[in-house]
């Protein structure tokens, strides 16, 4: 019996192979398990069709990524904080940019994937590490206003 391996299975292949298999391991293991669904020609085109319809969503996710991470890098987010004897009054953390980048570039970030090594508590320019997944990361500049 030909069975089409939905989930890995370690002693026998990984997801997506198509493997010979004795009649009662395929129907009562991984049939019964749903690890595998028999092998007929519409299963197989179906699952293709599918790998196919994944792999172009994640090549758009990626486009996107990568258009997100161009406008990201060409601007500078602004802040303003108001001004103290020494610096700023109080600090700008992760929570700070991310809602300043929503609201400046209507780009949804999350406040967790902005990298600070430590929160800023100064007027200037000052780069901030966002990651904004699948390996994509941008440089964002962020200038502090004091008013």
């Amino acid at each position: 019996m030909k069975v089409l391996l939905i989930k890995d299975v370690k002693t026998l292949g990984k997801s997506g192979e198509i493997k010979e298999v004795k009649d009662g391991y395929g129907q009562n293991f991984l049939i019964a398990k749903g690890l595998a669904k028999l092998a007929t020609p519409d299963v197989v085109e179906n699952w293709k069709a599918e790998q196919a319809r994944i792999a172009q969503e994640l090549k758009d996710e990626l486009a996107r990524l990568e258009n997100e991470k161009k406008v990201l890098e060409a601007t500078t987010i602004k802040i303003q904080k108001q001004n103290a004897p020494v610096g700023i009054k109080g600090s700008v953390g992760n929570g700070d940019i991310a809602d300043a980048v929503k609201e400046q570039l209507n780009i949804e970030i999350d406040k967790k994937s902005i990298t600070l090594k430590k929160p800023i508590k100064s007027t200037g320019v000052h780069e901030v590490d966002v990651k904004l997944g699948h390996g994509i990361h941008a440089m964002i500049k962020v200038e502090i206003e004091g008013v």
